[in-house]
């Protein structure tokens, strides 16, 4: 069924079944948009009934492009155009760089990487034709720099916002925003639901440390204070490239930005003689 254009808008939410993706949709459906919700497993059941046509169940992999590709083709035909994109599936793997196994390395790039960029190649065709749209990004604290034991979830998410980044620059001659949010601690399964190495005796010490930082638990906040701020942000006129998402990685990421800043100063001449210009070799100047 194709529902006629009217003033609201569409989006589509990937991972949209629980935690932040779950708030995001129902945020959108709460103020009459209309939203295609995508996650492995997701039926109509698993919302209220009273909105009818402007909910869209999708069952997702976004692992699989051709299924991705489907189901951004069945958004399109229900609902005639997309608005709001949301990437917001991922996963988490916890443990030291050298314990994961290949498969295990994959796997964490499969969705946090691939699934967001099957997803904006799926989309980025409609969103140009009609030339608007804003794409988010939902990437993570991990993002601004790698720590221990989630080394692997890191780079997974660097990647997204090295792609991202470069992606913003060429959607926005068509009209097509990009935004990258960088969320904080949010009472999900993020953390339940992760996989773990096989754990190496030699990283023992380090382990029982982190477990002493991490002794007092998290303290983290409602998934729907991040909708909230979410459309804020879509509803902007400018939207900001990046948005952080918590006093807690507000914080963070200038304390990570000043301690960046300090070091380049310190190593400025060694980079500065690092370069001098000269006529490319067998150039004839």
């Amino acid at each position: 069924m194709r529902i006629p254009a009217t003033a609201c808008r569409t989006w589509f939410i990937t991972g949209a079944s629980r935690g932040l993706g779950r708030a995001f949709a129902l945020a959108a459906l709460e103020r009459g948009d209309r939203v295609a919700a995508a996650a492995r497993t997701i039926t109509r059941q698993d919302f209220d009934d009273r909105y009818g046509d402007r909910l869209l169940a999708l069952p997702l992999d976004v692992t699989a492009r051709d299924a991705v590709f489907a189901a951004v083709d069945a958004a399109i035909e229900h609902f005639g155009r997309l608005d709001i994109v949301v990437n917001n599936a991922g996963t988490m793997s916890s443990g030291m760089v050298e314990e994961f196994t290949e498969a295990e390395a994959r796997a964490q790039f499969e969705v946090n990487f691939f699934g967001a960029m099957w997803v904006c190649q799926a989309v980025l065709p409609h969103l140009r034709a009609q030339r608007s749209g804003h794409i988010v990004q939902v990437s993570s604290i991990a993002a601004l720099g790698g720590f221990p034991s989630t080394g692997m979830y890191s780079a997974s998410k660097f990647a997204l916002e090295g792609m991202s980044e470069a992606l913003a620059m060429e959607a926005a001659p068509f009209g097509v925003k990009l935004s990258i949010v960088q969320p904080g601690g949010y009472w999900t399964d993020l953390y339940t639901g992760m996989t773990m190495t096989t754990p190496k005796e030699e990283y023992a010490p380090l382990r029982a440390e982190l477990e002493k930082q991490w002794a007092e638990g998290s303290i983290d906040s409602e998934p729907q204070l991040a909708a909230e701020a979410l459309l804020k942000l879509v509803d902007s006129d400018d939207p900001p490239p990046r948005l952080l998402l918590g006093s807690m990685v507000y914080d963070l990421a200038f304390d990570i930005s000043r301690q960046r800043m300090a070091t380049w100063a310190a190593w400025e001449q060694v980079s500065r003689a690092a370069e001098k210009a000269v006529p490319a070799p067998g150039s004839a100047g």
